[in-house]
């Protein structure tokens, strides 16, 4: 039953690529660096770039300066970017220009000229950015450093949200503009995918309608969290999100030294690296290639901190971010990333389509705490080693043994139906109770709750039933996977008034297989053919994703492996730590290659459970590894696997 998860790889000129980068500016200027352009300089930035490993940069054709006026462009900016090119192939690194760039580093600029007109409605003013794009791009189009193309830096922030059917079409016509003028090579948008697929907002830049438009998805992330394992895994998780058949490429990402200590960035790079890599990443490019001393220049005088997310330092030096994006690409070329794929998973995640679908008269606000419920129970799956599959609900589900619908309050009609005919067929489905963040018709949208779940609810209309204990403690009174009768797991409390809830029921033909510490039912199974439905009557990772500092949320990871071993959906490798965690990469030659992830802030010693048979070689020299495994503070260990 076991379905592979989607990773599908970048083509350029026919072949896997696979881009590790930065996003450029030259340190003498910024976004003014084509005024200021110091070609020794940019060959120097270059090339410290290429000697760590890089092999792209992503571009930027600042708009205000290279469009003074309509209809033309400024040829000696022009000029400049060509040689900025004829530097880039000199020390053997490509570039993805990007041709809209209003918005920077906390700042939007725009031309002139531009006055209030509404990018993506005006006419006129689309004619003028369809001439920019196919003008720049005919000129550049057959370059030998040319990767890829852009069309904007994050035009949602410049040009603001608009409606979908102008978002899709703004789309449509820069998109052909580069196709008019010949170019081949691989373009999206630089939109940031905030699109509500990805966040629950609607900006009017939605995947399902840009997908056919463009040739891979570019997320860009930059979380602020209240917990350092939600932290470390949300662009892994957003990258899951932006799967809807193209090459994901983690386009943005990073963090400023005056945030963060450069040792803590370091690991924070390596966290997102590898954790994006085995949510189906195929491509890294990070904000960006130095730091600035310009303090006196705009965005830098208003975002001072915008001047130290370099990989570099003012001086060239690199930083050890640089480092780690280093020993980040070496493993890709050991292990000839572009024949791997991620190994097959038995476990699936359910994303409401209330989260990225407009329904009438439903609030918008649930969307944000959705989004956060999918975050922690990403994280809690990942912790517990469950690789999960994202499945939207309205989309067609590949086949596994087991379906998570982690703190649930709605799904549509037909839905539920479709849950117990996957139960029917074979599988598990676990759903965990949700009424709501709102009080917006609060409470369980589940149609024929008791006959579905083989339950008699006892709920009260208008009415939650609140948890008043700060601990929830569940006994199991029947064996569950690996855990025994009499075993107790405790899961903390927390949410507003609506969320911080429970479902009372009483059994009817369902059989109780956990109790909380009052004696009511907490976890409950019913069996339909030959799989079951599991019912958690409280909203385990709803609180969770409520409470700071929550991970690793040992309860729920425990359970979510029980889970995992009760319907054989349990990988072949994993660690009893709940704070490490590992995966799987598979090459076309069958040769298997073990992921492991400390989210530990202190040295792990790690033990894996491994198959009978299963060996742990070096990654390079093929020795034998011998148990237990040491990490250092979120370090990040790569295996091979033999039998």
């Amino acid at each position: 039953m076991a379905a592979e998860r989607p990773a599908p790889k970048l083509q350029v000129n026919g072949r896997p690529a696979v881009w590790v980068g930065a996003n450029f500016w030259s340190r003498t200027g910024g976004p003014f660096m084509w005024q200021r352009f110091n070609p020794e300089i940019v060959r120097q930035e270059l090339r410290v770039l290429v000697q760590h490993g890089l092999n792209v940069t992503r571009s930027f054709f600042f708009w205000p300066h290279f469009m003074p006026e309509p209809d033309r462009l400024d040829p000696i900016l022009v000029d400049r970017f060509a040689i900025f090119l004829d530097l880039c192939h000199q020390e053997g690194i490509s570039t993805i220009p990007t041709f809209i760039v209003g918005h920077m580093s906390g700042e939007n600029w725009d031309p002139a000229w531009r006055g209030q007109l509404d990018l993506y409605r005006d006419g006129w003013l689309l004619a003028q950015q369809a001439f920019y794009i196919r003008e720049l791009a005919a000129r550049f189009k057959d370059h030998p450093a040319i990767a890829g193309w852009l069309i904007s830096n994050e035009v949602p922030i410049y040009g603001g949200s608009t409606d979908p059917r102008y978002g899709k079409s703004w789309a449509e016509l820069t998109v052909q503009a580069v196709h008019a003028a010949g170019a081949r090579q691989p373009v999206s948008l630089g939109d940031g995918a905030w699109g509500i697929e990805v966040t629950g907002h609607d900006n009017g830049f939605r995947l399902r309608d840009l997908i056919r438009t463009i040739d891979f998805v570019g997320p860009h992330v930059y979380p602020m969290s209240n917990d350092a394992i939600r932290q470390n895994l949300t662009a892994a998780a957003v990258c899951e999100l932006c799967h809807f058949g193209k090459p994901v490429i983690l386009e943005e990402f990073g963090c400023t030294t005056d945030f963060v200590s450069e040792s803590n960035a370091a690991a924070y790079y390596r966290q997102v690296l590898h954790s994006t890599l085995l949510a189906g990443a195929v491509g890294w490019i990070a904000w960006n290639n130095t730091d600035f001393d310009l303090p006196e220049q705009d965005p830098y005088r208003h975002h001072p901190f915008e001047q130290h997310f370099g990989l570099t330092r003012v001086d060239g030096r690199p930083k050890e971010p640089l480092l780690e994006l280093r020993s980040f690409r070496q493993i890709l070329d050991q292990i000839q990333f572009t024949r791997c794929e991620r190994a097959p998973t038995e476990v699936g995640l359910l994303i409401p389509s209330y989260f990225d679908t407009a329904y009438p008269f439903t609030h918008p606000d649930e969307r944000p705490v959705m989004r956060q419920i999918l975050l922690q129970a990403y994280c809690t799956a990942r912790l517990a080693d469950l690789p999960p599959l994202v499945m939207r609900e309205l989309d067609l589900w590949p086949s596994v043994r087991l379906l998570l619908c982690p703190s649930t309050k709605a799904l549509t009609a037909p839905t539920w139906q479709r849950l117990e005919d996957f139960a029917a067929a074979g599988g598990t489905v676990y759903v965990s109770f949700f009424a709501g963040s709102t009080a917006a018709q609060r409470g369980p949208w589940w149609p024929n709750l008791d006959q579905r779940f083989g339950v008699r609810h006892q709920l009260q209309y208008g009415l939650v039933a609140p948890v008043e204990d700060d601990e929830i403690v569940l006994t199991f009174e029947r064996p569950f996977g690996d855990l025994p009768v009499g075993t107790t797991l405790r899961v903390r409390v927390a949410g507003n008034e609506h969320g911080r809830a429970f479902l009372p029921v009483e059994p009817a033909e369902a059989t109780v297989i956990a109790r909380d510490q009052h004696g009511r039912p907490a976890l409950l199974a019913r069996h339909v053919g030959s799989g079951q439905l599991l019912l958690m009557t409280y909203p385990l990772e709803y609180f969770a994703a409520t409470r700071p500092h929550a991970n690793p949320d040992e309860g729920t990871i425990a359970l979510y492996s029980a889970l995992a071993r009760e319907t054989r959906a349990a990988p072949p490798v994993s660690i009893r730590a709940p704070d490490i965690w590992c995966d799987r990469l598979v090459r076309d030659d069958g040769t298997a290659f073990l992921w492991i992830v400390s989210e530990r802030d202190t040295t792990a010693v790690v033990t894996l459970e491994t198959a009978d048979g299963t060996e742990l070689l070096h990654l390079t020299t093929g020795e034998r590894i011998a148990q237990p495994l040491e990490l250092p503070p979120y370090g990040v260990a790569v295996l091979r696997l033999a039998r």
